[in-house]
């Protein structure tokens, strides 16, 4: 068959190199225009040197494509995914500006008046585990956030089986790559280095996507959801930590495995494994593995999940969406293994 031809708009940034690095070695589609305003008539390799097999200039506008991922920062996408739109071509959107259903919310997490309300309810939440046939069908993809990612399908079967009291604690741990290419004191090498910080105390822009999602699995659980982030000294990877009580006659640690491996029973990219993951095992994968359990003196369910922020949790996750959106295979390109150690 033919390649479809797919575009990056932002190649610059972690994701939008991520997403190049995938994309080049995807045998049904063709990365066939990139812009990137910071480095316009360079040679990719050039200003991305470990992308050196990939021949093309980086370009101001996009070319001639069928779908398009745009990488461009929180707020600064919005006019342009809709122009990209209007000339009839799919989009997957890796910022946040059209995870959240609510316009006002973006007033409240990220500061600005969304200039396009109209496109929140048309954009579908791109966590295909959750979302496969919406996906398959949809013109504007919401690509995830990496906490989301990994806090959503942590506690995705405990909320819609009502395993759990509505009181979730999200602990979850990034490395600096989270944070974006940007220069910033707080990822500076020597403030990062052999230091661990949390952050957004106050609230993190995530955590309304986290409890909007959560909520469409169980409206009749009244969340209270508290997340807390913190930054590690590593370039890639989350662990995220979830705790909850378990509801009244909760089930025993058996029979809830038994649970998450029927929810995520087939999925290509989830795994329930059967001992506290780490964020190496998923270094530069698709995957993310989860592993619940209980504390028994306590009666709290806890389930840790690990990915990699850059693959499951950004250019990865687009790239399954993409392959949806295409009709082409869920897994294709995605199927390489972990790097370890």
């Amino acid at each position: 068959m033919n390649q479809v031809k797919v575009g990056i708009i932002n190649v610059t940034g972690y994701i939008g190199m991520e997403l190049a690095r995938l994309l080049h070695r995807h045998p049904q589609v063709e990365l066939a225009s990139i812009t990137g305003r910071s480095a316009v008539g360079q040679k990719l390799w050039q200003f991305l040197p470990h992308l050196a097999d990939i021949d093309l200039v980086i370009q101001p506008e996009l070319g001639d494509v069928g779908l398009a991922f745009s990488a461009l920062p929180h707020k600064t996408g919005v006019d342009t995914i809709s122009a990209v739109l209007d000339r009839g071509i799919k989009v997957v959107d890796v910022s946040a500006d059209f995870r959240l259903k609510d316009a006002k919310d973006y007033e409240t997490w990220y500061d600005f008046a969304h200039p396009m309300p109209q496109l929140l309810s048309e954009a579908v939440y791109g966590l295909v585990e959750l979302n496969r046939q919406q996906v398959a069908s949809a013109r504007l993809v919401a690509n995830p956030g990496c906490y989301p990612t990994g806090a959503i399908l942590a506690l995705a079967p405990a909320v819609r089986e009502g395993l759990i009291e509505p009181d979730i604690i999200i602990d979850a741990k990034s490395g600096v790559s989270g944070a974006g290419r940007g220069l910033s004191l707080h990822t500076h090498f020597a403030e990062a280095n052999e230091n661990t910080s949390a952050y957004a105390l106050e609230g993190h822009r995530h955590l309304p996507e986290i409890v909007q999602e959560l909520r469409e699995l169980n409206p009749a659980l009244s969340l209270s959801v508290t997340f807390v982030p913190h930054l590690v000294p590593m370039s890639r990877g989350i662990l995220t930590t979830c705790y909850a009580k378990l509801a009244a006659g909760g089930k025993q640690i058996e029979e809830i495995r038994e649970l998450y491996k029927d929810f995520y029973r087939g999925e290509p990219f989830v795994r329930v494994v059967d001992s506290p993951p780490q964020t190496k095992q998923t270094w530069g994968s698709n995957l993310c593995l989860i592993y619940p359990t209980i504390d028994t003196r306590t009666g709290r369910l806890i389930i840790i999940s690990c990915l990699d922020n850059l693959v499951k949790g950004g250019a990865g996750q687009a790239v399954q969406n993409m392959n949806l959106m295409l009709g082409i295979a869920e897994a294709t390109a995605l199927d390489g293994v972990s790097v370890y150690p």
